[in-house]
């Protein structure tokens, strides 16, 4: 997640995507990890939280039940790319990858069905705005059956990786800053999906909403998942604004701010330093108070790097 920066996930998409065993042992950077294992605390807490992973395979240590690599304690949870609008459109380019890892997807749903340890396996799929829409022409009707068409495919792309067992499916909304559409057509509009041209500077906020809105909608008449979504506060309003367009009271949230390149420093509940540092900065006005604040991507993000992957904490006991 977080885009910028992933020249290695162009490298490693065709390998990631085909979900060889072997892809556990790939590591997401090339750096050292700028924390200790012994600097950290046994397992996550309070009680209901869990660390896990997403996107790049991690190297997760030992047999069932599986620990949460370098931290210690329960390997809590996996959250795989498994759809990409680009890739979906056949554009090529920085973001034509899947960031996926069939191991620890698996290692992460035997913690959860046979030992209770996690939430296990979930997804998010890479979304496209109104912008790389083939057909855009500018209302709310065309943006929501865009979003509609992502959201189908997404099920699809469920139904063929198998053995999904977290129930909230993310929406990935952000601004890669890479190839072919660096805002991923949510603040512009591009002369074909894949060209990379710019015809239009800007995408009114009520058409962005529709899009999302019509994703959503699909999928959760169309399937037993609720719908959640990967951003951050700054490119969350720089895309919907700071108005009711922006509101998402009620919408399950994954953040990716703040984040630290230091492991030495995970947290504990929603804040850095083993609770006592910088904390989890929720969007589309929710706080990590919200009973819907459920992912925080606190490091190992683009341009963040930790030298080992993405890590998350995860509030299990949240989810309803």
């Amino acid at each position: 997640m977080k885009r910028s920066g992933l020249t290695v996930v162009a490298c490693l998409a065709l390998v990631l995507a085909s979900g060889g065993a072997a892809a556990a042992t790939v590591t997401a950077d090339t750096g050292h990890a700028a924390g200790s294992a012994q600097a950290a605390p046994a397992g996550d807490g309070p009680p209901g939280f869990w660390w896990g992973t997403d996107s790049l395979p991690v190297s997760v240590p030992g047999r069932a039940p599986y620990s949460m690599p370098h931290l210690g304690g329960a390997y809590g949870g996996y959250i795989g790319m498994i759809g990409n609008w680009d890739w979906w459109q056949r554009c090529g380019g920085q973001e034509h990858f899947l960031a996926y890892s069939a191991t620890n997807a698996a290692q992460a749903r035997t913690n959860v069905t046979t030992y209770h340890l996690g939430v296990g396996f979930g997804v998010y799929w890479f979304m496209g705005g109104p912008g790389v829409d083939p057909h855009y022409n500018g209302t709310v009707k065309e943006a929501a059956s865009w979003g509609a068409q992502q959201a189908a495919r997404t099920l699809d792309d469920v139904a063929n990786v198998g053995g999904v067992n977290y129930r909230v499916i993310w929406a990935d909304i952000e601004l890669p800053g890479i190839s072919p559409a660096p805002d991923n057509g949510w603040n512009s509009v591009y002369t074909s999906s894949c060209s990379g041209r710019v015809k239009q500077d800007f995408i009114p906020a009520s058409v962005d909403r529709a899009e999302f809105n019509g994703y959503a909608t699909y999928i959760t008449a169309h399937s037993s998942y609720k719908v959640g979504v990967y951003s951050s506060p700054a490119v969350w309003s720089s895309i919907f604004g700071t108005g009711s367009t922006a509101a998402i009271p009620n919408t399950y949230e994954w953040t990716y701010e703040p984040e630290t390149a230091s492991l030495g420093s995970a947290p504990v509940g929603w804040c850095l330093n083993h609770g006592s540092g910088s904390c989890a900065q929720f969007f589309g006005g929710q706080t990590n108070a919200s009973k819907y604040a459920l992912m925080w991507q606190w490091s190992g993000g683009g341009g963040v790097r930790n030298g080992i992957g993405d890590f998350d904490q995860i509030d299990g006991a949240r989810m309803g």
